[in-house]
């Protein structure tokens, strides 16, 4: 079972009041030990620098697209699994549920605005500018009024479309390339993408999609100065999706490493590029804010103990440990009697080094900076 958080605050408190306030009545027994407990995950992840890391997920779906869940569900299940942040980003130009739904790409946020405020989670007004691929998705962060936004998917109209996000001063970024790679353009840098990225109107690229790496996109990132994200774009529930019952396992989310907890900071440093795609044991991104959050969370101890061999060779222990939620799967090149070290959420590993050995080399490979390279890392030893 994951490790949580027992603080009890007043959203929990509710009903338990009323259960504790209930009447009883004849012929009726309430089996209120079976309700699943109501308490919010907290995922731990220390500062960076000076910088709060913030858990984000900026695309979602509801019944105003084509999502299977009301918008307030998609509140419940930020709240309950520890996300400071998020979007709901329903399709401008696809409304399979218009017939029951009517159609209105505010209605989504207005919905949320007072639940997600009293849930003390930040929410974004977004949508998702659906165009056929190539080029793709898109998804606009930070937008206006979207009743005006272009709802025909004819292939003229796709800049015009995107554009229209960005004339409102959007957070842009492109959705999921690669999704669909049978099509010919769907997984290359192609020149409508190049001529938004030019005119300053493509900000980021989603480098993790639920459960797809688009690693060649990570790459992009890094050589073009864009944003790293990371979403679910989850259109059913979170826990339908995901396996909570491993103990590594959350929703896919973007790491923004912000100033403070609010959109404004938000919005900044998604433009600085500080952040991280996380995909439970996988994190991705720009090998500083990669280097950076690792160094916040894993720290290696002094040597604790020196055993001495009967040939007189002296071994030091260490230990190297992990103060996050985060998963990381590390292996050491050289002066080290094991290679490879897992390092679970919020654990400890011992690691052994002959006495002689001042550093240890190796590699986090569960952490991309580029889609062939890992974090290399260098512990000193003396």
């Amino acid at each position: 079972m994951k490790q949580r958080n027992s603080l009890i605050i007043g959203l929990l408190l509710i009903p338990i009041l009323a259960f504790g306030q209930r009447k009883e009545v004849e012929g009726m027994k309430y089996l209120d030990e079976h309700r699943r407990p109501v308490y919010r995950e907290n995922i731990i992840i220390p500062d960076v620098g000076n910088y709060q890391v913030l858990k984000c997920d900026f695309h979602m779906h509801t019944v105003f697209s084509d999502g299977q869940v009301w918008p307030s569900v998609r509140n419940q299940e930020a709240w309950q699994e520890g996300i400071d942040a998020f979007a709901i980003t329903d399709h401008i130009e696809y409304t399979p549920h218009k017939e029951d739904v009517s159609v209105n790409h505010n209605r989504g946020y207005e919905l949320l605005k007072e639940s997600a405020a009293k849930s003390n989670l930040i929410l974004v007004k977004g949508n998702e500018v659906t165009r056929g691929t190539p080029p793709g998705h898109f998804n606009a962060l930070y937008i206006g009024d979207a009743s005006e936004y272009i709802e025909s998917r004819d292939a003229a109209q796709d800049k015009a479309a995107v554009m229209k996000a960005a004339s409102q001063n959007a957070f842009i970024f492109w959705n999921h390339p690669g999704w669909q790679p049978g099509i010919a353009g769907s997984y290359d840098w192609i020149p409508f993408v190049d001529d938004l990225y030019k005119q300053g109107a493509l900000h980021g690229i989603e480098v993790i999609n639920g459960f797809g790496f688009h690693m060649k996109a990570l790459d992009w990132c890094i050589d073009k100065g864009l944003t790293v994200m990371g979403t679910t774009d989850i259109h059913n529930l979170v826990a339908h999706e995901y396996d909570f019952s491993k103990e590594y396992v959350h929703r896919t989310m973007t790491l923004v490493m912000a100033k403070e907890r609010t959109a404004e900071s938000i919005r900044e440093a998604l433009v600085a590029g500080r952040t991280v795609a996380w995909a439970s044991k996988i994190l991705a991104g720009k090998e500083e804010h990669v280097r950076a959050l690792f160094d916040a969370c894993v720290k290696l101890t002094p040597a604790y103990y020196t055993e001495e061999k009967k040939n007189g060779d002296k071994i030091n222990y260490y230990e190297l440990r992990n103060n996050s939620d985060l998963y990381f799967e590390l292996k050491l090149k050289e002066g080290n009697n094991t290679k490879l070290v897992v390092l679970y959420p919020r654990s400890v590993q011992q690691i052994t080094a002959s006495a002689e050995t001042t550093s240890l080399y190796g590699e986090v490979i569960s952490t991309y900076v580029r889609s062939d390279q890992h974090l290399s890392v260098n512990f000193q030893l003396k």
